[in-house]
């Protein structure tokens, strides 16, 4: 440490060599991990990007079900009715009703009702935003839900009671809907087929048959953006037809891969250039030094010991330079984060890294300079005592 402030110019030159490239790598790897980051946490937070919908009607039972549901690609999954079952009447009173309202069916561990920790149960629903807006309603109030069917040319209305348990964010889901448990919408789609429905308060009609439960289609969410192109490939190898978001996901990717290339082709070009520099510097201040290494030869120093004197040097440079480059991360960062963030572009914090990042920069920091030591070592071990008493 003494000889290092001694030739603190010589010191200062090596170590700013080391912070000219730390400090801007740091900053380009924090903006390629802050946009990927941000545009991958936009586009997967929001649970509609990973349903795989499925746009043909078939005839599924609950084995079938059943193995969609242990899909190693699957992160959740409900069966639904047919499209003319999944609409029903919510009335409150005569200034407040919706006719035709989408149910959809829901249960424990619905990405979409994730954010309110409650489901459907019985006659329990959840309400989006824009459906409890135009009722004028709140979570805890009573609703009256209504179906209407004609059986034997007379035109029957059940209805049941309903509470509401929860009122969905805009922002998950926009349209007007309730979910509700899937139960009472088998029970609306045995209504609708003419079977009597004590629960709906119509006790005539047929009678209800023992055949096995079949779905129209179902509802699907990948378990995450990597598991969506697996789970569309395994629906549509059923020759199921489906949408998804895949071409957004796989955009993302693209941006990510090509951000990842320019940063390695500039991270290698730097590191090159940085280590040439650190080399040139202190093959340099090794030769301004031969007679100093030369006397401490003599006094018994063996070429491990000049080795390892050398290595401490340098360990102590990178470790100073690598500190100075955070910090001037750090204030780059508040400089991007604070100008992009009114820009439509981004939102948020758009340069960062996470204290792993750190620790493996620091790690490769060291490495760098530990070749820098490789090429010292190799011209001190040149070095013979008897230099200093010819010197002398």
């Amino acid at each position: 440490m003494q000889d290092l402030w001694h030739d603190r110019q010589v010191s200062l030159c090596i170590a700013a060599a080391l912070v000219a490239v730390i400090a801007p790598l740091l900053l380009l790897f924090g903006l390629k991990h802050g946009v990927v980051s941000q545009l991958q946490s936009e586009l997967l937070d929001d649970p509609r990007n990973l349903e795989v919908r499925m746009l043909t009607s078939g005839s599924y039972d609950d084995h079938w079900m059943t193995k969609l549901r242990e899909h190693p690609e699957v992160g959740f999954a409900i069966g639904q009715t047919r499209s003319l079952n999944t609409q029903a009447n919510l009335l409150k009173d005569r200034q407040h009703f919706l006719e035709g309202i989408e149910l959809i069916p829901s249960a424990p561990g619905d990405p979409l009702l994730n954010t309110l920790d409650r489901y459907p149960e019985g006659a329990r629903i959840i309400l989006s935003e824009s459906a409890a807006r135009r009722l004028d309603v709140i979570e805890g109030e009573s609703l009256t839900l209504a179906v209407n069917r004609r059986l034997d040319e007379q035109l029957e209305r059940g209805h049941l009671n309903v509470e509401i348990a929860g009122v969905l964010e805009p922002a998950r889901f926009s349209r007007p809907a309730a979910f509700v448990d899937l139960s009472l919408l088998i029970e609306l789609e045995h209504f609708r087929d003419g079977q009597a429905s004590p629960l709906l308060g119509i006790n005539n009609g047929l009678a209800r048959d023992d055949y096995p439960l079949r779905y129209a289609r179902a509802r699907v969410y990948a378990k995450d953006g990597d598991s969506v192109q697996g789970l569309v490939e395994w629906l549509e190898n059923q020759r199921i037809d489906t949408a998804s978001q895949l071409a957004d996901i796989e955009n993302v990717r693209t941006i990510n891969r090509v951000l990842e290339l320019v940063f390695g082709v500039i991270a290698v070009t730097a590191i090159i250039g940085c280590m040439a520099s650190m080399s040139g510097a202190f093959l340099a201040n090794i030769d301004r030094k031969r007679r100093e290494y030369a006397v401490l030869r003599l006094l018994g120093f063996q070429r491990p010991a000049i080795a390892t004197y050398i290595a401490a040097q340098v360990s102590v440079l990178t470790l100073i330079a690598f500190v100075a480059g955070l910090g001037l991360f750090a204030l780059g960062s508040v400089v991007f984060n604070r100008a992009l963030a009114t820009s439509h572009l981004a939102s948020g914090v758009v340069s960062h890294i996470t204290p792993l990042h750190a620790v493996i920069a620091l790690i490769l920091a060291f490495s760098v300079g530990l070749l820098v030591v490789m090429v010292g070592v190799i011209r001190a071990y040149g070095i013979q005592p008897a230099e200093s008493l010819r010197e002398a």
